[in-house]
């Protein structure tokens, strides 16, 4: 899954399309279009389209500002690219309303479905895919001292409960994807923990997907690596190295900002005799 935020102001890649809280211009959306394109080429399945930073204290935008910046990139990149799985990344109801209606075929939510009342039936209705994340709290708490009994155990909990509420609302189980959230609402080693029992999760009954790019745990866990070593950090290097470890471990999409070294490094993980992954399948 290639990462395509038109937002201004996401953590890694904010503003590299979007530079104003206004709908993208007419430049703005022939280069996101363009980057999405790339991804295709490069091999991602998915690409996932947001207008919202969520990353810890962002502020929220509006249901209007949100579809003007993310609505336009669908349609042209769908018109561009036919067979592409597009998916959108809100938690608003009437926004994943209009991205379907311009050739979204997946809703990612970080709220798990429970931001909007209205978000399960539109998905039903629809006939999408989700994707079900765990968020302790919201983008502007979930970084306050975040604490858990037994983190695996606990969102190990909260996916299966959200997987049997998406089938009681009526869901099909092949459309549900679970989420377990590395970096909302986890302190460093919360994430640590989460990924090192990602065959656990992938066990679950749905698909899981790892969301760990460029985020800041990686390089909190290299600092003192870097440290020693007298260089730079390398955001790119660390998000690799979880991409391979949680693949071989059963994730079946990693959630990905570069999208060409992740192919080639799983591509050559497993020739170099890595566990086969079921990425991409």
């Amino acid at each position: 899954m290639g990462i395509l935020n038109v937002t201004p102001d996401s953590f890694s890649d904010g503003g590299r399309f979007v530079h104003a809280s206004a709908a993208p211009s007419e430049q703005e959306i022939h280069a996101a279009v363009t980057a999405g394109r790339r991804m295709i080429a490069e091999g991602a399945d998915i690409v996932d389209i947001g207008g919202e930073s969520t990353r810890p204290y962002s502020e929220p935008v509006d249901t209007a500002t949100e579809i003007g910046r993310v609505v336009p990139v669908i349609a042209a990149l769908v018109a561009a690219e036919p067979r592409a799985v597009i998916s959108i990344d809100t938690s608003k109801a009437a926004v994943a309303r209009e991205a379907i209606e311009a050739g979204a075929e997946i809703v990612n939510d970080v709220t798990g479905l429970q931001g909007d009342p209205a978000m399960p039936a539109l998905t039903r209705d629809r006939g999408v895919g989700v994707c079900v994340m765990h968020m302790r709290g919201t983008p502007q708490t979930m970084q306050d001292d975040p604490r858990y009994e037994d983190v695996v155990r606990d969102i190990e909990r909260y996916l299966i409960e959200r997987r049997e509420a998406c089938l009681q609302f009526g869901l099909a189980p092949e459309a549900i994807c679970l989420d377990p959230g590395i970096g909302f609402g986890k302190t460093h080693e919360h994430n640590l923990e989460l990924l090192r029992a990602t065959a656990r999760l992938a066990g679950l009954g749905s698909p899981i997907l790892i969301g760990h790019s460029r985020k800041g745990f990686i390089k909190h866990q290299l600092r003192p690596l870097v440290e020693r070593s007298g260089q730079s950090f390398d955001p790119l290097a660390g998000t690799l190295g979880v991409s391979l470890a949680v693949a071989a471990a059963g994730a079946h999409v990693v959630r990905v900002h570069d999208v060409r070294e992740t192919v080639q490094a799983l591509a050559m993980f497993e020739a170099a005799g890595g566990i086969p992954t079921s990425l991409g399948t």
